[in-house]
């Protein structure tokens, strides 16, 4: 208990959040604390590095040979047209070196040169069939997202139609570059987007609120359309990850408030229904194709958690508070993919929002909660190993003491333990699950007798019947078909049967002639 209070909490200092190279930028775990735009620049400048040391490879492969074979040359005295020969495979090897310089230095001008955007025609015409994720059919919110787009447009005029056409230019590019890795595949959406803003910057004079709004637009667009393809794709270790750290989180389903020392009541109403919604939010990023969405949830999730500090402390929550609440959050949530959405975010969205704002702001503190929970040890939790090591194996519980009967022990612990709501309410569940399990024992019980009376019942119901039918046996007489009149001795006795007679006269002096014979039988 006093170890727990001599605890401050997990604290983080916001200049840690920013960009290691002191730009003033929010910074990323998976861009080895650089923002994206330092990030890009040490990116170009790696792999610049990287093709100057294969062109002085090269340049030393060329000396060596032509040295063995000035060795060779002078040994055998052959002419010297030789070494143009046998320098022939290395001019194989040079020129597919420029080709693969070529096609991994992605510049800007391959995608709005006419001759990129005339190449998918020029393949339509020589009778190559189009890429299936060109030709497939689009989902109901692709068809809805592309509506909204053009219609967004129109309103642009001119500028709207030169973004339509180089937006569905470079979607047709991206769908042939599946062989692409992830990185060459965000390094060509973050060129493309760079790009395009330059140009959007130029022709409204500067006016960054309307080139972002047309930036928002494109991305939602070029996203949901590319989504089923870039989205953890298999060139990557995304889906590996995601299952890490799910198993880390469920492994973790022990640790609660106290531990992380949020400042949050769930025992308040408004202070609970804020933690639900957080958690819906984060797990709601999943469902979401466009990284702004997707971002615009966690900020969602941000803004519920700031609420429930607010609500519990009845004072504005600082960034020490928010940390320690959002990986509670995360805990409890378990968010799907979460590591294919960091990802994701990371290499698609448009930089200026991961860079700056409050969007950058909650996504830099999700990607560092989720950096604590895979380090996350004793010493974090101020727990012994031992104990730590139990609690992670499943051998033991820190909500209740080891027991040795199969029901766990329903008395809540003393201490800070009990004051939780969750906790107490566990335990009261607890006891009345241990209490069902006797009653459901008694019902089995109750259960197989009634099973074996009625065995027994049967058994002599069908003994009592045996015996009656063999002490009175049961003879069935079927009945002798027989005439209706056969019975009938006054059959002579019957008057003759009336024969129609005709009669002349009126009605009156006919009826009364028919009474008289009548009276008369």
């Amino acid at each position: 208990m006093s170890q727990r209070k001599e605890r401050r909490g997990i604290h983080v200092d916001q200049s840690e959040l920013h960009c290691n190279k002191g730009c003033g930028y929010y910074g990323n775990a998976a861009w080895q604390g650089l923002c994206s735009k330092c990030w890009r620049e040490e990116y170009q400048r790696a792999r610049q590095k990287q093709i100057q040391e294969d062109w002085a490879l090269a340049e030393k492969l060329q000396r060596e040979e032509e040295v063995a074979y000035a060795s060779i040359q002078g040994a055998q005295s052959q002419p010297q047209a030789q070494p143009q020969a046998s320098l022939a495979p290395f001019s194989k090897f040079e020129e597919k070196k420029t080709n693969e310089k070529t096609r991994k230095v992605t510049t800007v001008k391959k995608f709005f040169s006419p001759s990129s955007r005339t190449a998918p025609k020029k393949e339509n015409q020589e009778g190559k069939t189009p890429s299936p994720s060109i030709s497939r059919q689009s989902s109901i919110e692709t068809d809805r997202v592309s509506r909204d787009f053009v219609d967004f447009l129109k309103t642009l005029h001119k500028p709207g139609r030169e973004v339509h056409k180089q937006s569905r230019a470079f979607i047709e590019i991206m769908a042939n570059k599946k062989d692409l890795s992830a990185d060459e595949l965000s390094e060509c959406v973050q060129d493309f987007y760079q790009n395009l803003s330059d140009r959007l910057m130029t022709h409204f004079k500067g006016s960054s609120e309307r080139v972002e709004r047309v930036m928002d637009e494109v991305e939602k667009y070029i996203m949901t359309r590319l989504y089923k393809s870039v989205f953890c794709p298999e060139t990557t270790d995304d889906e590996e990850k995601d299952l890490a750290t799910q198993n880390r989180i469920r492994a973790l389903h022990w640790v609660d408030i106290q531990m992380l020392c949020v400042p949050v009541d769930e025992e308040i109403p408004e202070v609970s229904d804020n933690v639900v919604k957080a958690i819906t939010d984060v797990i709601e990023m999943d469902s979401k194709r466009v990284p702004r969405d997707k971002l615009a949830c966690i900020t969602r999730c941000s803004k519920h958690i700031f609420s429930a500090i607010k609500i519990t402390k009845s004072e504005p929550a600082s960034a020490d508070d928010f940390l320690p609440t959002l990986i509670y959050i995360v805990l409890k949530a378990n968010p799907p993919r979460l590591q294919s959405n960091i990802q994701y975010i990371t290499r698609f969205c448009n930089p200026s929002r991961l860079m700056t704002g409050e969007d950058g702001y909650y996504f830099t503190n999700l990607c560092c909660a989720v950096a604590f929970i895979e380090k996350l040890d004793a010493q974090s939790l101020n727990l012994d190993p031992e104990d730590f090591e139990r609690y992670m194996s499943g051998q033991a519980s820190p909500r209740r003491p080891e027991a040795d009967s199969g029901w766990p022990q329903v008395d809540p612990p003393s201490g800070s333990a009990a004051s939780s709501p969750a906790l107490s309410q566990v335990y009261q569940n607890l006891d009345l699950l241990s209490g069902l399990g006797s009653r459901q024992d008694r019902v089995l019980e109750g259960v197989q007798s009634l099973q074996r009376d009625l065995i027994t019942w049967q058994e002599s119901v069908e003994r009592e019947v045996q015996e009656i039918l063999e002490k009175y046996p049961l003879e069935i007489r079927l009945p002798t078909p027989s005439a209706i009149d056969s019975d009938n001795v006054e059959n002579d006795r019957l008057p003759p049967p009336l024969t129609p007679q005709v009669f002349a006269g009126s009605g009156r002096t006919i009826l009364s002639l028919f009474f008289r014979q009548w009276y008369n039988l």
